[in-house]
């Protein structure tokens, strides 16, 4: 039995994160008062995508929700740091979209970049090294690692095709992909014959080739999720151009005209800007038609439309080599395949600052310590002047800086939060 084809995932991903930085003191024979040296933690690993151009579906997310990454090792004496954590590296298809499972936001599109860093490890924790001065010989203090991101993600598979074939099912896709293509697909004589899309290369001539992907048939009410179509109309959104196959013959007694203009609702009522995607209409099963009335009829009101008609048998590759050929004579002058540019946008974390905080007074140095103020700082860009001043601003209104001056901090004095050491200065 075939194994299902899964297009969609919701995933929770896990930066490692980082090593606990060492207090130790450097002990020699010989060697008197040798100071501190513990070393650093080591950083947590990061969660990072890379493509995979062998897999072709989600499959591999379905049994398995949650990938953490490694944790990084706490520092050693001797100034030896703590091994970083392992990166966690997932394959995913090419085309996978990547969204926040909070806010639908896209946060990457795997089409054109190989590896994307899903969610960084944190910064491993200062051994006692970092803390020596001429009036602190002997910190006997280190700092803890951050904790690494944290997220809830969608993966969302949307097919890398310039052309994609749709219609009612039954119509002759498959076949039609079969004829002009390498591509094998399930081919019979009922409705919803296929049950996942099927991509295959056309080579139209030296130098001309395009990819070509069947969708699975489109019923009416799809679009509210009837049927097939609705779950894989996503995959035709990337198509540069549409064919909308139409079975001519009158052999299941369908109107031609109403089945297209059917289909055509469905593809506005889904959105994307589908209903205004260059389309090429082909009246299939030309060859059994009994009567002609009903693929004139269609012909008649699509080129009134403005929609390039053309009368083909897929299954006796009638006329297939036109179509293809004019296929990629469309292709030629429209953009190339969309790549969905990120639309979300790190927001601050929710973070409750009412929590007390340790604070340490060693000589000139306060050390302030905190489960709300490590997570805070595990999501500052420290790089970015908007990060520091938000995050200076929720210093403040936590009252820390009322709360040191109550204990008698002095200008000059250094305020030591994790990996961040600063003069304070009033």
């Amino acid at each position: 039995m075939a194994a299902p084809f899964v297009d969609t995932a919701r995933i929770t991903v896990k930066a490692g994160n980082g090593g606990n930085g060492a207090v130790a003191f450097h002990r020699e024979k010989y060697v008197a008062a040798g100071g501190p040296d513990g070393g650093d933690g080591g950083r947590g690993g990061s969660v990072i995508l890379e493509i995979n151009p062998h897999m072709s579906t989600l499959m591999d997310f379905r049994y398995k929700r949650k990938y953490v990454a490694g944790n990084g090792m706490d520092g050693q004496g001797k100034r030896c740091s703590g091994k970083d954590g392992e990166d966690l590296v997932i394959k995913v298809p090419k085309g996978t979209v990547v969204r926040d499972a909070e806010t639908q936001e896209i946060i990457c599109d795997m089409s054109e970049t190989d590896r994307f860093v899903l969610a960084r490890g944190g910064n491993g924790g200062w051994g006692n090294k970092h803390f020596a001065t001429p009036t602190r010989q002997v910190p006997r203090f280190a700092k803890a690692g951050l904790p690494g991101q944290e997220r809830q993600v969608i993966l969302e598979l949307k097919l890398l095709a310039d052309v994609g074939l749709v219609g009612f099912p039954n119509v002759g896709k498959s076949t039609l992909l079969s004829v002009v293509s390498k591509a094998r697909p399930k081919i019979a004589n009922y409705h919803f014959t296929t049950l996942f899309p099927n991509l295959g290369v056309v080579y139209v001539e030296e130098g001309v080739s395009f990819v070509l992907a069947d969708i699975p048939g489109i019923i009416e009410g799809a679009a509210e999720g009837a049927g097939l179509g609705h779950d894989f109309l996503r995959h035709i959104d990337r198509c540069r151009l549409l064919i909308h196959v139409v079975d001519v013959s009158g052999s299941e007694g369908r109107d031609p005209v109403a089945d297209f203009e059917a289909i055509q609702a469905e593809l506005k009522e889904y959105g994307s800007g589908l209903e205004d995607r260059p389309m090429l209409v082909a009246g299939n099963k030309v060859d059994i038609a009994a009567d002609r009335s009903g693929l004139e009829a269609l012909k008649a009101h699509v080129e009134a439309l403005g929609m390039p008609f053309y009368e083909i048998s897929a299954a006796a590759q009638m006329g297939t080599r036109e179509l293809m050929l004019a296929a990629a004579r469309q292709l030629e002058h429209l953009p190339p395949i969309t790549v969905y540019e990120p639309t979300y946008v790190e927001r601050p974390p929710e973070v409750d600052t009412s929590q007390p905080l340790n604070i340490i007074h060693e000589d000139d140095t306060w050390i302030v310590e905190g489960p709300w103020l490590q997570r805070l700082m595990a999501n500052v860009n420290f790089g970015d002047y908007e990060s520091r001043n938000w995050f200076d601003k929720m210093l403040r209104q936590s009252g820390l800086f009322d709360r040191l001056e109550e204990m008698g901090i002095k200008d000059g004095d250094i305020v030591s939060l994790y990996n961040l050491e600063f003069e304070y200065q009033r």
